[in-house]
């Protein structure tokens, strides 16, 4: 090495060297910045939740609790979101009778018939309950509060379960301030899930579910099955009953009705003893997949999410097709668009089988009028009725229930496969009424 060139490599040897210094304080500044964030998240999720007030044991208001629980006040306020659009379902209120027309004459004689509407968010719960002219129409018992308004467990409290249920809505109306509140499903004091309503815990003693064994996971569906299920009035005290002494299934919910003689009204074209089933998301539910894998509900409509450190359920409750990322592909690792396409299948087939259900329903309420015009009396018709109000409750179960079928596709399927057949042995037996002797044709004497 030459004279001139040893000074040329002190030099580059002392920039290698400031160099790997200079990188060198680089990465121990990225480790403690790292290692800062690290504190700090874990600071953030050891003082999580954050006291701020005392919540009463009967606070209702939403934005009290969300001053201890801001990350799940957010996201419960957006069920103020009333864009949501499915292809059958969403947050937009529009009328169910004029897209579905059918079902004005499904459930001649009954309120539902002249109004029915698809919901808003849990955030409208009473607010939408108020503004149907159901109300109205009949005179509708305080039991339908239940579900409606978050003040429901403190007037039971006040006036007593019986007494509650029996006095007309329109009486307690003005006392009815809230729609679903974080006190429908938590304790104010530990935030763990509870069950607040009465026909539930009712429902499950029948059931011999002892509440106090209950897990987590169990909760997160139960407290969704006090409002989101099947149920009717029981005796002239109207008390809210849920129908399931002899199981879950729709042929379950039949046979208890039919052990009670249960009519919710008289279909005022066939004159059949029928059943108006509500919105059984917990019993078709409980025939899937999901369920039998241990899916909650909250799993899908109100998924975990990451807010900083701390991982808390998403409150803005919704179809997973509007969250198809956080709902469906934590388990399953198909894309987006395969996903999405999955459910509208079974919602497009089971949409499908809705539509065949009511035209087999209306011929065979055709065939009874028919025979009912020419004369036919009660007893001649007794079977053909039967089968009516047995096709009617089935197709109503699943068109009632809010999933349009992808609760649970194949009981779906068989159970509107069983309203065409019911609904086609309806009319068959008013159409042999018809075509009997004229004699049998006759007016019922007594």
């Amino acid at each position: 090495m030459t004279t001139e060139e040893r000074p040329l490599s002190r030099r580059r040897s002392l920039f290698l060297v400031i160099a790997a210094f200079l990188m060198g304080l680089v990465v121990m500044a990225g480790l403690l910045l790292l290692l800062f964030n690290i504190q700090d998240r874990k600071a953030e999720e050891a003082e999580y939740p954050l006291r701020v007030v005392d919540i009463p044991e009967d606070e209702l208001d939403p934005a009290v609790w969300g001053l201890n629980f801001p990350r799940q006040y957010a996201t419960f306020m957006q069920t103020q979101d009333d864009t949501i659009s499915t292809p059958y379902g969403g947050s937009v209120p529009y009328s169910k009778l004029e897209k579905y027309p059918a079902m004005v004459r499904l459930w001649a004689g009954y309120a539902f018939g002249e109004d029915h509407n698809e919901e808003r968010g849990h955030f409208y719960a009473q607010v939408d309950q108020a503004a149907s002219r159901r109300v109205q129409i009949v005179s509708q018992p305080g039991a339908c509060i239940n579900c409606h308004a978050a003040e429901a467990p403190q007037l039971i409290a006040e006036m007593g379960w019986e007494e509650f249920n029996s006095t007309p809505y329109l009486d307690i109306q003005d006392q009815l301030h809230y729609g679903s509140s974080c006190a429908d499903c938590h304790d104010p004091n530990t935030m763990a899930l509870r069950i607040t309503r009465p026909a539930l815990l009712n429902a499950l003693e029948v059931r011999g579910i002892d509440v106090e064994e209950l897990t987590q996971q169990d909760m997160r569906t139960y407290v969704c099955a006090q409002c989101h299920v099947e149920y009717y009035f029981l005796g002239e005290n109207k008390v809210l009953t849920f129908p399931w002494s002899q199981g879950l299934t729709v042929d379950d919910i039949e046979a208890h009705y039919d052990e009670y003689g249960f009519v919710d009204w008289t279909h005022a074209e066939t004159n059949a003893p029928m059943l108006k089933m509500q919105h059984p998301e917990y019993e078709l539910w409980s025939t899937g997949l999901h369920a039998q894998s241990g899916v909650s509900c909250a799993d899908c409509h109100m998924p975990y999410i990451r807010s900083g450190a701390v991982k808390v359920s998403d409150h803005h409750l919704r179809s997973p097709l509007d969250n198809v990322n956080q709902s469906c592909q934590t388990c399953h690792s198909f894309s987006e668009q395969v996903l999405t396409e999955r459910i509208l299948t079974i919602q497009n087939r089971t949409a499908e089988l809705l539509r065949q259900s009511e035209v087999a329903i209306l011929d065979a309420m055709d065939a009874i009028v028919e025979a009912q015009e020419a004369g036919a009396g009660d007893a001649q018709l007794e079977e053909a009725r039967r089968l009516h109000r047995r096709a009617s409750m089935r197709w109503d179960f699943i068109s009632s229930e809010n999933s349009t079928g992808f609760h649970s596709p194949q009981e779906s399927a068989r159970v509107l496969a069983n309203a065409i057949d019911y609904a086609r042995q309806a009319e068959l037996a008013a159409r042999a009424v018809i075509a009997a002797e004229p004699s049998a044709a006759q007016v019922d004497v007594d």
